[in-house]
């Protein structure tokens, strides 16, 4: 988490390619009964150079990048080739960025330029990519989501992180000077 955090603010310098409008190239091969699963398992997704993720990685990789679509015959020939979604446009991030302001995970203020755009319902589970279904979600936080814990904005507008047993994730507010002195007095 922290080297991609660390690229990820490289990127951020300006001296590279623009901050979080398209993520680098990666080829994963997946089934699609996998990458729409909820599997867990390690090495079921080939990167092509002989190396493996798991099919949580392949779809965390997929929530926040360009997906396309290959159909494979049974003798591994490609029979169609779909066209590539990009899951998140740029200007629909921008209006995420500007509602969100920050990663959303309980207690987290991670600045916008550090988060990725999260599907609250993944677009291989019939999520849409509209803005009631998106969030901004740090590495950390992104990684974490994808990985049993949940989070969910409710009719207010506000935001709640759940574990993975389902239980609520709850913050105290930050105790700063004047609230010392008010709880003092």
């Amino acid at each position: 988490d922290a080297l991609v955090q660390l690229c990820d603010v490289q990127l951020a310098a300006g001296n590279l390619p623009t901050l979080r409008t398209f993520k680098p190239h990666v080829v994963v091969t997946i089934p699609l009964e996998e990458l729409v699963g909820s599997d867990t398992s390690p090495a079921v997704a080939d990167l092509g150079f002989g190396a493996t993720i798991s099919a949580a990685r392949a779809r965390w990789l997929a929530c926040d990048g360009n997906v396309t679509r290959i159909v494979v015959g049974p003798e591994g020939q490609p029979m169609d080739l779909g066209r590539t979604h990009r899951v998140v446009p740029p200007h629909l991030r921008r209006a995420v960025e500007h509602a969100d302001r920050h990663c959303v995970f309980a207690g987290c203020d991670a600045p916008s330029h550090w988060c990725d755009v999260h599907h609250l319902v993944h677009w291989a589970h019939g999520g849409d990519t509209e803005l009631h279904n998106l969030a901004l979600l740090c590495e950390r936080h992104h990684t974490k989501v994808h990985h049993g814990f949940r989070i969910e904005r409710d009719a207010d507008g506000r935001w709640h992180t759940h574990r993975p047993d389902g239980t609520e994730i709850l913050v105290l507010p930050r105790i700063t000077p004047e609230l010392a002195d008010a709880r003092a007095g």
